[in-house]
């Protein structure tokens, strides 16, 4: 069931692009650190909770915390997730 997932993603990122993802893929997105929705600005989905902003790049949402940009006021991702990880 995985595989159908993987290849069902794959395939809605390739054929959108940063500015049409496809909102049921917004709906299921969270931020991997807080859990919360996410929302669309730009090219970045960003977190409800606490503002993590993630990049797309070339139409395929980068979820992954590393790459994420911080909000203001945090100089380190262990910073932001002592205060916003459950």
């Amino acid at each position: 069931m995985l595989a159908n997932f993987t290849v069902s993603y794959y395939d809605a990122c390739i054929m959108s692009d940063s500015k049409n993802l496809d909102p049921e893929l917004l709906e299921i997105f969270v931020c991997p650190v807080t859990r919360s929705p996410l929302h669309k600005e730009g090219e970045y989905l960003i977190g409800e909770i606490g503002g993590l902003k993630y990049p797309i790049r070339d139409g395929i949402p980068v979820l992954l915390a590393g790459e994420a940009e911080l909000p203001e006021g945090f100089d380190s991702l262990d910073e932001f997730r002592q205060k916003y990880s459950g």
